[in-house]
């Protein structure tokens, strides 16, 4: 992975501990083509490792967020060029979903087939009024290749899954809502203005044990109830030994806010 100094299609700003990351291929409606996958990559490796971001939030520039892979890419592709191609996006979204900080996902427009996926691959996803979810891959002949097939049903569940993905239709914010795709659902306007401030409320929380809650969810999410239990208890545990935990504790006994410092 070479990753530049300078990104054509992956915009990063960082401010109060929070990055902003705009996907910036607007002619295109922000489809993920190859290059755009790359800068992705190197964008969240680099932000996973630095100590001055805490909460991710991840947005499309223009009116969509995600339109989908790149169908022009896509259709010259032979079978072990699909298979690649599938096995990059699937790389890039398992870092952003296995990776350390939240990430927030603020839909404001289009979110289909990949743009579904790379939302579903997001911690928590606030959408526009104008937000529309969809896994459209089978009317193109194929099925979801950057995880809808597997992240969907787990979130939606098994025949909500199904019934996107074999009719592949187009769903509104509203009903995205309704079957638990995404959190919350606000006005156009004020779509950044909820992301920011729920990115800065996570922001002000001790960071180890946000950190660590993180990864408790996602793996217990694949173990059985009373496995996940037990690492609950261990990572529960594990928190006693920082000074965030002291803190924290010391500043509700004594009525203050506390002042974390992610260690």
């Amino acid at each position: 992975m070479t990753c530049g100094s300078e990104q054509e299609f992956v915009k990063t700003e960082i401010a109060e501990r929070i990055a902003t990351v705009t996907i910036d291929r607007e002619a295109a409606l922000n489809a993920l083509n190859s290059d755009v996958l790359g800068e992705l990559e190197c964008t969240f490796y680099g932000l996973n490792m630095d100590e001055n971001v805490d909460v991710i939030v991840l947005t499309g520039a223009g009116r969509s967020f995600v339109a989908g892979a790149d169908i022009a890419e896509m259709s010259k592709l032979s079978p072990m060029e699909a298979k690649a191609f599938a096995s990059k996006g699937q790389r890039v979204f398992d870092l952003i979903e296995k990776g350390p900080k939240p990430v927030i996902a603020a839909v404001n427009g289009f979110a289909l087939g990949g743009g579904t996926e790379i939302a579903m691959s997001c911690d928590i996803r606030i959408a526009s009024e104008k937000a529309k979810f969809g896994q459209p891959e089978v009317g193109l002949g194929v099925p979801p290749g950057f995880g809808g097939t597997q992240r969907l049903p787990r979130l939606v569940g098994r025949g909500a899954a199904k019934m996107l993905i074999y009719t592949g239709d187009i769903i509104g914010a509203d009903e995205a809502l309704r079957i638990g795709l995404v959190q919350k659902v606000v006005p156009p306007e004020e779509l950044m203005d909820t992301a920011m401030e729920l990115a800065k409320n996570i922001a002000t929380k001790g960071q180890v044990s946000v950190r660590l809650a993180k990864e408790l969810i996602d793996r217990g999410m694949d173990i059985d109830l009373r496995a996940g239990l037990e690492l609950e208890a261990d990572g529960f545990a594990l928190c006693f030994s920082t000074e965030d935990q002291t803190e924290g504790m010391s500043a509700f006994l004594e009525k203050r806010k506390p002042d974390f410092k992610g260690e």
